[in-house]
């Protein structure tokens, strides 16, 4: 399958955020989550995310220069490759629904990675399956535009860098913390002047 034909078969049964959110909250009530890992902690991620999701979507200061919306060239869809239990996912996501709202022309939309290998395996990030991942298509060309994810550059940097360390030294829960900490302190900027600068 094309990266289009993934892209065209996941669109069709993706979801809008407000559907997305219902079934997030449904989730969180029947102590459950997204994907096959149901474990204890995948449950327990899921639902400190939603609580994160909430917390952005009431407090999110758009940028000034973005209070009118992305500077679109032609109409496009966003499709983000998600799922409950991804931190990442969590913090930003809220960023582009914001964004979203404000751009006429502008189309978002979300499914679950798992749900979707064929369109996860041609949006790699070093190999990996990481999430959430954004793919941005022309309406117009039906052409793909850009992707971006999984986190801002910067909150990435922060990844790379613990990656480094041996194995056998990794504290994942203070890498963890760190990164969230990080996410916290930006307030969903990075986010939004990444993908401001994909638009232009």
């Amino acid at each position: 399958m094309s990266p289009l034909e993934a892209f065209r078969s996941a669109w069709e049964g993706s979801l809008d955020w407000e559907t997305y959110m219902t079934g997030f909250e449904r989730i969180v009530a029947e102590r459950s989550t997204s994907g096959p890992d149901r474990s204890e902690a995948m449950v327990a991620y899921t639902k400190l995310n939603l609580s994160r999701s909430r917390r952005w979507m009431k407090q999110l200061n758009v940028l000034p220069e973005l209070e009118n919306g992305l500077p679109l060239v032609a109409p496009q869809r966003w499709l983000v490759l998600t799922e409950y239990w991804c931190g990442d996912a969590a913090q930003c996501c809220p960023a582009m629904v914001e964004l979203a709202r404000r751009t006429p022309g502008l189309s978002l939309r979300f499914v679950f990675r798992d749900e979707h290998p064929a369109l996860m395996d041609h949006h790699l990030t070093q190999g990996g399956r990481s999430i959430p991942k954004l793919i941005a298509l022309d309406e117009l060309s039906g052409n793909e535009r850009f992707t971006w994810g999984p986190r801002p550059a910067a909150a990435q940097e922060l990844v790379d860098t613990y990656r480094t360390v041996p194995i056998e030294e990794r504290d994942v829960e203070a890498m963890k913390e760190a990164l969230h900490t990080w996410y916290f302190k930006d307030g969903c900027e990075a986010v939004q002047r990444e993908l401001l600068a994909l638009c232009r």
